[in-house]
């Protein structure tokens, strides 16, 4: 079996595969400690990673420049290696059931790769149960190995949150969790080298892959119920914000807030469970009920800033309305799954054909995957309504009388601030018409 003393020592060496949000910062900081491997299909990926430069913006250059990880997109430099992390999306498909074709299709390149006396952990989102129930068959499959016999399972559920400086890798408690005792110690060996933050052993690899989907679907219910209310608050004219702000004065008050939930966490996860849940014939009526809350949203907020221009009297076909932001998160360019095209297909069925902005998105790849064309801030003027729909950094410190000066008439125009990350006071200061959640 395994030690972590070879690993220590230089003596084995640890991959991970896939180089994505959650891979790669988890490849850097391992190979602080060890000798890494980091595989990614993208040649693409390969050759910028190589060049100190990532796309995600997770990593900074230079301490991507000072890795010692060795970037490679060919397989077969798996089988110089005993430890496999596998960090690749889970997303889901049109029909928003588990899209299972990144992890199986990872799972089978390793199998192929696989040597004898290796150990394979999952960091993927999943549902409880599909480590064991799909992954190692398929490794025992391509491989020809047989487990536990030949080699060991475990899964280590990902906690990166995407731009966030502070709770970083190694900053978050790990969960470790496997097939037996002594490659979850193991684990937790080779994890505490490098995570501060401390581990935590989970007894079986379900409770560890049941916690990591129940983590996001906790946010997105306490999310959803935020937006229920700002739904219902705004049928009564109260603010939601200023209702939030005076209910936080209680010290058990949780402070979420009403937003647009999208990314491939938050706005994924729970439907993992939910599959599950129904292949159980268990119906998750509460779950459910988050997620069509959670993803009416940017309709709602487009129907909304609709109505606003007609009480200002505005000819809605020929209204200039500017998005700004369109990632699924502030400060990062990520824009999988963002819940900010809702809004932009909604006005499109007014015949409304929004300017679009976004700082840090990716202009070939917004057009390509969302069919949005982004327009030069210099061309938000003489606006009619301004949706700031994600509030970057670049528009936080936006000067507020540049805001007001792209405005066709600001004492008949319309600023939606989502979040409600601009002052209220000076909007109405200076007579526009301000909405957010």
């Amino acid at each position: 079996m395994l030690n972590s003393k070879d690993f220590l020592e230089g003596k084995k060496r640890i991959c991970v595969v896939g180089l994505g949000y959650v891979g790669l910062p988890l490849a850097v900081s391992l190979a602080k400690k060890f000798k890494v491997v980091g595989f990614d299909i993208s040649a693409r990926r390969i050759g910028e990673l190589r060049e100190g430069i990532d796309t995600t913006g997770e990593m900074d250059p230079s301490s991507l420049k000072q890795t010692q990880v060795v970037f490679t997109n060919d397989a077969s430099s798996l089988k110089e290696c005993h430890l496999i992390i596998v960090a690749v999306p889970t997303p889901i498909d049109i029909n928003k059931k588990p899209d299972l074709s990144p992890i199986t299709s990872a799972t089978e390149t390793v199998g192929e790769n696989l040597v004898e006396g290796s150990v394979v952990v999952y960091e993927s989102t999943v549902y409880p149960g599909l480590t064991e129930e799909i992954c190692i068959p398929l490794l025992e499959e391509k491989s020809g190995l047989k487990n536990p016999r030949d080699f060991r399972v475990g899964y280590s559920p990902e906690r990166i949150n995407p731009g966030d400086r502070i709770h970083t890798f190694e900053n978050i408690v790990k969960v470790v969790s496997a097939q037996d005792t002594e490659t979850c110690n193991f684990l937790a060996e080779i994890y505490g080298a490098v995570v501060r933050a401390g581990i935590h052993r989970a007894s079986s690899i379900k409770v560890a892959e049941a916690a990591k989907v129940i983590e996001n679907t906790q946010r997105d219910l306490n999310i959803a119920l935020m937006n229920e209310l700002s739904l219902i608050f705004h049928r009564m004219g109260i603010d939601t914000l200023e209702v939030l702000e005076a209910a936080k004065t209680k010290w058990n008050f949780l402070p979420f807030t009403p937003g647009l939930v999208g990314g491939h966490c938050i706005g994924v996860d729970p439907y993992y469970l939910t599959y599950k849940a129904e292949a159980l014939n268990h119906h998750p009526e509460v779950i459910l009920a988050g997620r069509r809350i959670n993803d009416q949203m940017g309709q709602y907020v487009a129907r909304e800033v609709v109505k606003a221009l007609l009480s200002l009297k505005k000819d809605i076909r020929r209204a200039k309305i500017g998005v700004w932001g369109i990632t699924f998160k502030e400060d990062i360019p990520d824009i999988r799954n963002t819940r900010v095209i809702d809004i932009i297909e909604e006005l499109r069925t007014y015949s409304i054909l929004p300017l679009v902005h976004d700082p840090l998105a990716d202009h070939e790849e917004t057009k390509k995957t969302l069919g949005v064309e982004l327009s030069p801030l210099e061309e938000f003027t003489q606006m009619d309504a301004i949706i700031l729909a994600v509030p970057h950094k670049a528009y936080r410190e936006m000067d507020f009388k540049d805001i007001v000066m792209r405005f066709k008439d600001p004492h008949s125009s319309l600023l939606a601030d989502i979040k409600g990350c601009i002052s209220k006071q000076q909007a109405q200061e200076a007579k526009i018409l301000y909405w957010r959640l």
